[in-house]
């Protein structure tokens, strides 16, 4: 949008429109592949478990929802095989939200998604832009991203 008096676009707003690109892009081939049953929201928690995996509230903090928001949607995805809670090596009490075999089958294609996109982009905005575009959102990333 616009603002009132017709200028230019916000930044957040130009940074939304190309997440939105990538997002429904890869959620077309996740579901052109047999993975039709993930949601946008299961999605957005998903990408967030470390490698090591990463405790539910942790997730919902990063997801920006509740603790039990979180869990339904952890739940729902454990139930689809994508995701498996297991003890927290560090702590008795807790649990960690890993990636399963199934769902690191749909990280390794939305890896080769998004490779394919930048690839694009840079094709589009040459590879100079593009370092400059990258080394501008990681700087903003130092000033937005509480967990990076």
């Amino acid at each position: 949008m616009t603002d009132p008096a017709g200028g230019r676009q916000n930044l957040g707003l130009l940074c939304f429109y190309p997440h939105r690109a990538v997002e429904a892009r890869l959620f077309a081939a996740l579901a052109a592949a047999g993975f039709d049953d993930i949601t946008l929201a299961q999605g957005r928690i998903a990408a967030r478990i470390g490698p090591g995996g990463t405790r539910l509230t942790d997730l919902a903090a990063q997801a920006l929802v509740t603790k039990q928001t979180a869990n339904h949607l952890v739940d729902q995805l454990e139930r689809a095989g994508y995701v498996r809670r297991v003890p927290d090596p560090t702590d008795g009490r807790a649990r960690l939200v890993q990636i399963a075999p199934r769902g690191e089958q749909v990280v390794a294609l939305a890896r080769r998604v998004e490779a394919e996109v930048e690839a694009e982009w840079t094709a589009h905005l040459g590879e100079e832009a593009t370092a400059q575009l990258r080394a501008a959102l990681e700087r903003l990333r130092e000033v937005t991203d509480p967990y990076r």
